[in-house]
């Protein structure tokens, strides 16, 4: 089971989230989504870190999610996916709404500070322009786990394909 929170980490999530990335998190905001006991699996990162744009606003870090997510990515599923992107007008619309909705919600969770240094270091074109996991090309897919950790806490056509058919959260049960 997903439970989106949007809270800061607590000590013993920070503990987790460090086994998990094998190193100190840098840029975290929020947990943005636990399983049932509280574990995170997903983080809502910061627009600038280390005084450059992070790629992503979700960052999956759970280790079952990502080894999940990895062996799908292992079969060849993404060029499938983008084979039916060009095959598929109504899933190409629903994936680049997917992206419009991420890049609104990167932008909406931005404090004025935020956006005052994004503007200053020159990023507001990439924050507003690139979609899920910083792709600058809304007809590809690069990467299934940031597609997946846009799912887990918000509206991602790729992470429900996903759901539907690998059953990937399963894997929480």
């Amino acid at each position: 089971m997903v439970i989106r929170t949007d809270q800061a980490p607590d000590e013993h999530q920070l503990t987790i989230i460090t086994q998990q990335l094998g190193r100190a998190p840098r840029g975290i905001e929020a947990v943005a989504a636990t399983d049932a006991k509280g574990t995170p699996l997903v983080l809502r990162m910061a627009p600038i870190v280390d005084g450059k744009p992070f790629p992503t606003l979700y960052w999956l870090c759970s280790d079952i999610l990502k080894i999940e997510i990895s062996r799908i990515e292992a079969v060849g599923v993404i060029k499938l996916l983008e084979q039916r992107l060009q095959e598929e007008p109504n899933l190409l619309e629903a994936y680049q709404q997917s992206h419009r909705d991420y890049v609104k919600a990167r932008w909406d969770y931005m404090t004025s500070t935020q956006r005052e240094e994004v503007a200053k270091l020159g990023y507001t074109d990439v924050l507003t322009e690139r979609g899920v996991g910083g792709i600058s090309n809304w007809q590809q897919v690069r990467c299934l786990h940031t597609q997946y950790a846009h799912h887990l806490c918000g509206n991602n056509v790729i992470g429900q394909w996903m759901d539907e058919h690998y059953q990937v959260e399963r894997c929480l049960a």
